[in-house]
């Protein structure tokens, strides 16, 4: 066994890699970039080394530093995480020529895999159902145009050497290839230095399941049963759970075996996932199509490792040192249920555009009883342009489906995340919604069920009632805090039992005493505690508990909690009327202008001032995060001024643009 192992990768997977070899006994060695020089992942490992500038290109993705780090620090061994080198053929030959293990698959399956041309015919030649599709190099937009037509719409048109939801465009028609087959050239490239794109069908009612697997040097592979994968947004999974409410015992039976056929046609050891696109519409259990394996750990894998009760990590440090697998196909067994929610840095209120800044708070809910968190940030810390936006996994285990969302559910209210856009109340909506827990679930889900963007759950009646009363509570605290603090008053003054609270449009009567608390007449079973300055309520009604993030403000509080955040006006009674006299403040027009979505780089500029613009025309594309962003015109008008440029980097809500 290793004595000493180097992480090739930063944030949340390097941490949880390094708490394996800490598990193991074995010391550990970071790499960092300037921009994450006091990152956890370097305060966590035994040893850091530094590599370069923020930017990957100048640090992360350096092959002969990461080996020049090994060499000075003695590390044997080099994980490669996810992204970054782990899926670099010529990573794992350089660390083999230097004499350093590679904790990971061989060089030659990872040539295998890593062309999405050249996987799909060895999938083929190895009895594994493919999607129809065209598998050849196109030359360019006419014979992209010429093969979709051919292959019928619609189709998706996939950068071969992309991943992780870059370099992917879906076309309905002969317009989207011609617009969207050179920006898919363009993110290849950019993302993955390769600019060559295939197209294939586009299986419609489309579920991602993806089946793991787990081989070792003596030639033993098992799977490790599937994770259902569909909750995506741009074709970047937000949701993933394990087992899938869809695949029955013979369905994963069948994808198990197909991809341990794939794995063995390489050659494939340690941990590997297989990829599929399932048709959700098909009854027969066939219905199943290879999408492409990724050679090395993802993202998800702790919902696997949740209800196999293995590390896949410890798997593949032992698999890299020469060990056999330690269990067989019939002694890998599914038990409970787990699901994964992605915690990403971006704004669902604003179309999820990417956030960065600083964390101004950040504070996990507590590990335990089926609550799993796997992070690489902390409080302070900053989440910058120059990496992926995710923050946090948060992962939940249950014996039942139903019980390990309601678990997300819960975390997720006490989940407390400030200083930019995040997503917490978006992933706490998808797990409340009724067809999320029905289980009926495609990758189109999100498209469909928030067609005009998000703008919170919807909260009902009850719930309504509920923080009328915790935000009548807390205004009562804050009244009992001044009158104490003032020592002015000749005399006891009591706070206020009668209060106004305005939630969502609608006005409650709540009374606060003693003894009881009331809603609109309604006696309501309340028990909290509360002093002014706590972020965090934990409520009781009845059998029913209920956690609120709370941020007071002028009139009164926000209240956060079940996927939405609801301004609660609290007011006492005897004075809440006048509110309805304050003049209100005009937001500014911003209709004539367009404004950049997010921080970003501006690429593109297709107009210039005087030119006339219809609705739906193209304007400027901002690059953020490596994806490019089309900027459309709202309506038809005349440019009347530019005011940025080509090449310039913009902040979130700059003009770029004004019309007349």
């Amino acid at each position: 066994m290793f004595t000493k192992i180097l992480i090739a990768n930063r944030g949340e997977i390097a941490c949880r890699v390094m708490r394996t070899a800490k598990k193991m006994g074995i010391a550990t060695v970071a790499v960092y970039s300037d921009a994450d020089a006091r990152s956890p992942h370097v305060m966590m490992a035994d040893e850091a080394v530094h590599l370069g500038p923020p930017p990957a290109a100048e640090s992360y993705l350096l092959a002969d530093k990461i080996i020049e780090a090994c060499k000075a620090t003695g590390a044997e061994a080099v994980h490669p995480g996810y992204g970054f080198l782990s899926e670099r053929e010529n990573f794992a030959n350089a660390l083999a020529e230097a004499g350093i293990a590679f904790i990971g698959p061989p060089a030659n399956a990872i040539a295998a895999m890593g062309d999405k041309i050249e996987s799909k015919k060895l999938a083929k030649e190895a009895g594994v159902n493919v999607v129809p599709g065209y598998l050849g190099e196109i030359a360019d937009t006419d014979e992209a145009v010429k093969i979709a037509s051919e292959i019928g719409y619609p189709v998706m048109m996939k950068a071969s050497a992309g991943g992780g939801g870059k370099g992917m465009r879906l076309a309905w028609e002969e317009k989207d290839v011609r617009e969207g087959f050179e920006a898919t050239k363009r993110e290849g490239l950019a993302s993955f230095g390769d600019d060559r794109v295939f197209i294939e069908k586009f299986i419609e009612q489309p579920r991602h399941i993806e089946i793991q697997v787990l081989g070792d040097q003596q030639g033993n592979i098992v799977y490790l049963g599937e994770r259902e994968c569909s909750i995506q947004r741009r074709h970047q999974k937000v949701v993933e759970e394990a087992p899938s409410p869809f695949v029955t015992p013979e369905m994963r039976k069948r994808m198990g075996e197909q991809a341990v056929a794939l794995a063995r046609a390489v050659g494939y050891y340690s941990a590997g996932t297989v990829e599929l696109i399932v048709s959700g519409a098909d009854t027969t259990g066939e219905g199943f199509y290879f999408l492409e394996m990724n050679t090395r750990l993802q993202v998800e894998h702790p919902v696997t490792e949740n209800i196999t009760g293995v590390d896949l990590v410890e798997q593949m440090i032992r698999v890299a040192a020469g060990e056999a697998l330690p269990f067989q196909q019939d002694d890998i067994e599914l038990n409970g249920w787990s699901v994964e929610n992605r915690v990403y840095a971006e704004d669902p209120y604003r179309g999820f555009l990417p956030s960065i800044g600083r964390l101004v708070r950040y504070n996990p809910p507590e590990e335990g009883a089926g609550v799993r968190v796997d992070d690489g940030v902390a409080e302070g810390g900053e989440v910058s342009m120059f990496y992926d936006p995710m923050i946090a996994k948060l992962v939940t285990y249950g014996s039942t489906r139903e019980e390990a969302i309601d678990l997300q559910i819960e975390a997720i209210d006490r989940f407390e995340l400030e200083g930019l856009g995040h997503n917490l109340d978006f992933l706490s909506a998808l797990m409340q919604h009724p067809r999320f827990r029905s289980g009926e679930i495609t990758t189109n889900f999100i498209a469909e069920e928030y067609p005009d963007g998000f703008q919170g759950a919807p909260a009902d009646e009850t719930l309504r009632k509920r923080l009328a009363a915790i935000a009548a509570f807390a205004a009562t605290a804050y009244s009992d805090r001044a009158r104490r603090i003032s020592g002015q008053l000749d005399g006891e003054l009591r706070p206020p039992a009668d209060w106004a609270v305005a939630i969502d449009g609608v006005t409650h009567d709540v009374h606060v005493d003693l003894d009881d608390v009331s809603v609109d007449g309604e006696a309501m079973a309340l028990a909290m505690a509360y002093a002014p300055g706590e972020r965090i309520i934990e409520a009781e009604f009845g059998e029913e508990a209920l956690a609120v993030k709370i941020a007071a403000g002028r009139y009164g509080f926000t209240l956060t909690t079940r996927g939405a955040s609801h301004a609660a006006r609290a007011l006492p009674q005897h004075f809440a009327h006048l509110f309805d006299h304050m003049i209100e403040k005009e937001p500014p027009d911003l209709s004539k202008m367009l404004i950049c979505p997010m921080p970003g780089l501006i690429t593109a500029l297709h107009v210039q001032a005087g030119d006339k613009v219809e609705a739906g025309q193209p304007l400027a594309v901002v690059e953020a995060m490596k994806m490019e962003n089309i900027l459309r015109a709202e309506k038809a008008g005349i440019v009347a001024t530019v005011s940025a440029s080509e090449g310039e980097s913009l902040a979130a809500d700059d003009v770029i643009m004004e019309f007349e």
